[in-house]
């Protein structure tokens, strides 16, 4: 079994790349692992199946990790080094780089699912509408001085200028038409640098779809901080739509951005389905969002 450690250092402010992991990865005994260029991956066809990718960046680099995982049925290991991070609070890693390193030594593994669209795949949210514009425009400087609030920053800047769009939006059996402000596909349990995803986990072989109407932004600020606080999705409300299955389809009149795990990933339609347990990936549970207890077991 072999280490690969897959940096990227213009995640995150930049302080944080696969340098600094270097020192606590050799107090675990991990002491030459293969160092790659996330840019450069002319090195993936050398990984064997078995084999630890470390990768330090954010979900976008993560992103692209995992995509090497899949191909190669290696084992992904996440060194949380970007903006947001949200695939790594799925993963209730510890956040003790020490701690983390020794997990990924002793090969502590559980399977997560992964959502497949077209010819790509995501770990965490696909967004359509405002959620996809912090992924054009929160980049530079912002990112850098704000950190993840610079996600709810560009979006809460945008809002009253938006009208939304038309869509038709199908998971499973269930299905809803209209004007939309915002649609996130989610595969995990967090968005936007810790935004939570009601009763959802990264294992629980469903898509979790948030659909968002147009409203004032009192109204979309007070379901926001409901859903926050309570971790349920509001049994009535004009404001918000939850959606759960296996499979979703979203058609729009014309057709929009889609931003997936932060990056942009091409235009509406989008069809997404969950592959359950396809991903293998360091960690000894899984967090359940909007539930007593905090985790799901998922040692194997």
């Amino acid at each position: 079994m072999a280490y690969w450690l897959v940096a990227n250092p213009y995640a995150g402010n930049g302080q944080k790349n696969g340098e600094q992991w270097l020192k606590y990865l050799a107090e675990a005994g991990i002491t030459e692992p293969e160092r790659c260029d996330l840019l450069d991956q002319s090195w993936k066809h050398r990984v064997a199946p078995g084999d630890i990718v470390m990768v330090a960046g954010g979900d976008g680099s993560v992103n692209t990790g995992a995509g090497i995982c899949l191909e190669r049925n290696a084992t992904l290991a996440v060194l949380p080094s970007g903006t947001a991070n949200d695939f790594a609070r799925n993963l209730a890693l510890p956040e003790d780089p020490s701690a983390l390193c020794e997990l990924i030594r002793d090969n502590v593994a559980q399977d997560v699912d992964v959502a497949e669209f077209g010819e790509g795949m995501f770990l965490n949210v696909a967004h359509i509408g405002l959620g996809a514009l912090p992924a054009k425009e929160s980049s530079g400087a912002a990112k850098k001085l704000l950190g993840r609030f610079s996600y709810g920053v560009q979006a809460l800047r945008r809002v009253n200028a938006r009208r939304g769009f038309r869509a038709k939006i199908r998971c499973d059996q269930a299905f809803v038409s209209g004007r939309w402000l915002s649609v996130a596909v989610s595969n995990g349990a967090f968005f936007g640098g810790g935004n939570e995803i009601p009763q959802a986990t990264a294992n629980d072989g469903l898509l979790h779809v948030i659909a968002v109407k147009p409203r004032p932004l009192l109204q979309l600020l007070f379901t926001f901080f409901l859903v926050q606080l309570t971790g349920n999705s509001p049994k009535r409300t004009s404001t918000l739509v939850h959606l759960k299955g296996e499979r979703c389809d979203i058609l729009t009149s014309r057709p929009k951005t889609v931003a997936v795990d932060g990056d942009e990933a091409g235009k509406t339609p989008l069809h997404v389905v969950c592959r359950r347990h396809s991903l293998r990936v360091i960690g000894t549970s899984v967090v359940r969002t909007g539930d007593a207890a905090t985790s799901q077991p998922g040692l194997k």
